[in-house]
């Protein structure tokens, strides 16, 4: 479960937690997972743990998933990165796309394979990928984020057809707005280049949601326990909205 210090990756380690689930925590931040650890359940034989890695630097991540899989096993995996730096097509340089597609794509793909040997093995497993609605309807201020994440949607699909008959789904998660610590930052970015106050941004994005607010962190571990669960066997190969109705493409 990557990203799992705050935000979204935080409470999807909750919710699977809560579930019943074994739980690995993957951040750069040890003494956040150390304090989030404390606070799971530990029932029915529960033991959770986690490794410090940062995703942006691929080779040492490489090491650090390498050695882990050599121990240990994988029957839900969450593959969740913080993203890469916001802005436009126009600011962002060659280099720009080939760090963010190490980020979003080949860290993903790689635990991926790790994962599977597992899984297919005992024939079953879950993939879950947490992508963002701006690969239908693409942000003009997130070219990285909507470039990479688009070509990991269309690659989980590819893998869910060739895996479906091992008893393994693969789905992605299209995610809307939520109250993150990452929405802060982007709201923040983007009003002192607009000139104008974060709370005014804050507001737009609310309004733009037929729902009329951002998603509760809570709300997103919902549905990625429902996911990995033995209910959702026959869902497989989809890209889901969770976005409060934002999405205005089918």
């Amino acid at each position: 479960m990557g990203g799992s210090s705050q935000g979204i990756g935080k409470a999807i380690a909750v919710q699977l937690a809560e579930s019943g689930a074994s739980v690995t925590l993957m951040a750069r931040s040890g003494d956040k997972m150390k304090s989030l650890i404390k606070n799971l359940p530990t029932d029915e034989g529960q033991e959770h743990h986690y490794l410090i890695v940062d995703f942006t630097k691929y080779e040492a991540y490489k090491s650090i998933i390498f050695r882990f899989f050599k121990e240990n096993t994988v029957d839900i995996l969450v593959n969740n990165t913080q993203g890469p730096e916001a802005g436009g097509a126009l600011e962002k340089k060659v280099t720009d796309y080939q760090n963010a597609f190490d980020l979003l794509f080949k860290s993903v793909v790689l635990t991926t394979q790790m994962a599977l040997t597992h899984m297919q093995k005992q024939g079953w497993g879950r993939i879950i990928n947490v992508a963002s609605i701006s690969v239908k309807e693409p942000l003009n201020y997130l070219a990285l984020s909507n470039s990479i994440r688009a070509a990991v949607v269309t690659w989980a699909k590819s893998l869910a057809i060739d895996v479906a008959k091992d008893g393994i789904t693969v789905n992605n998660i299209l995610t809307g707005y939520f109250d993150t610590e990452r929405i802060a930052q982007l709201n923040a970015k983007k009003a002192e280049k607009m000139g104008i106050d974060r709370t005014e941004v804050r507001k737009a994005m609310e309004n733009s949601v037929p729902a009329q607010r951002i998603g509760m962190p809570e709300e997103y571990g919902y549905l990625v326990a429902f996911l990995a669960s033995d209910k959702a066997a026959y869902i497989n190969g989809t890209n889901i909205p969770i976005d409060g109705g934002l999405l205005k493409s089918f």
